[in-house]
């Protein structure tokens, strides 16, 4: 006999799939700027959706090796309300990580599988981008030190008052970037937090409380910065209102990653302490939250 909810728990992550594919898909044809059917929109979402896709199943397969149970992968469709279309995925493990190693190997193969296509794909994106005059209103994506240098490595020469205008698999490569960034906070079972912890241990749980709080700093400093930038329009109510809201995405950060705590009690769930990490993990632990460093963009999106 068929159990109904063994069936709907394998129906589940190919219908939402199904659904984010469309999603993204509609997202995309926007992107091109042009009327017509949805498939349009491949150009940005079949990249996307390739970074995503080789993200969730780096953590999937690590930890199916690790012997740790995992589920497929819960694509989330997000249209009209995200500017890409998702609000990623997420991976249901049912058990503790018990091992370092394990937590290490699971935490980092998702951003390193992801960054494998992101990185190539943003290459040939910036390549089919075109470089025009800069207008307003724009939505401007945020830079990071290694976006920075792959625009100078494969985007056109960018002259004085002038910018790069993504392609839209140019902006599915950054937006790879930009989710990999995120999720390699230092910050409780964040992929970022898993990676901290294999590596310091419970220094990483105070670690991650003071990375929590800079958030809202974050979210701060930005405001004010924007809110500066605005006089340049004279302070009126339209730009101070899209100079606050260019600040938010740190502070709803603040608030999601506290609800990540608070569903771990405020601390990563504890691994075998005595367990030593090696020096090849080692490396990749460090490389991964150097990544994070090459990645941050204190303004991630922002309207001008």
């Amino acid at each position: 006999m068929i159990d109904p909810r063994t069936t709907a728990k394998r129906l589940a992550p190919l219908a939402l799939f199904a659904l984010t594919v469309l999603s993204v898909m509609h997202t995309g044809a926007g992107y091109v700027g042009e009327d017509g059917p949805i498939w349009r929109g491949w150009t940005f979402a079949a990249p996307l959706l390739t970074i995503l896709v080789a993200h969730e199943f780096g953590h999937y397969i690590a930890a199916r090796l690790h012997g740790v149970p995992a589920s497929l992968p819960h694509f989330l469709p997000l249209p009209y309300l995200s500017p890409f279309g998702t609000a990623g995925a997420i991976i249901g493990m049912t058990s503790r990580i018990a091992s370092r190693r394990a937590l290490l190997d699971i935490g980092a193969a998702g951003p390193l599988a992801g960054m494998l296509f992101a990185l190539p794909l943003l290459a040939i994106g910036l390549s089919l981008s075109d470089v025009k005059p800069a207008s307003s209103p724009s939505l401007i994506e945020g830079d990071s030190l290694l976006y920075v240098a792959m625009k100078l490595a494969f985007a056109r020469p960018i002259p004085a008052g002038h910018d790069v205008y993504l392609h839209p698999t140019a902006f599915a490569g950054w937006t790879g970037l930009f989710l990999t960034m995120v999720n390699l906070l230092p910050i409780g079972q964040l992929d970022g937090g898993h990676v901290a912890y294999a590596l310091l241990g419970e220094r990483a749980n105070t670690l991650g409380r003071w990375l929590h709080r800079g958030l809202l700093g974050l979210f701060v400093i930005n405001a004010a910065r924007n809110v500066w930038r605005a006089r340049a329009h004279g302070f009126t109510t339209d730009a101070v209102l899209t100079a606050v809201s260019n600040s938010t995405f740190w502070l709803v950060w603040f608030g999601l990653t506290a609800l990540v705590l608070r569903a771990s009690g405020g601390v990563h769930p504890p691994t075998d302490e005595g367990e030593a990490l090696g020096p090849g993990r080692r490396a990749v632990a460090i490389a991964c939250l150097s990544l994070f460093v090459l990645l941050f963009m204190a303004t991630p999106l922002r309207v001008e």
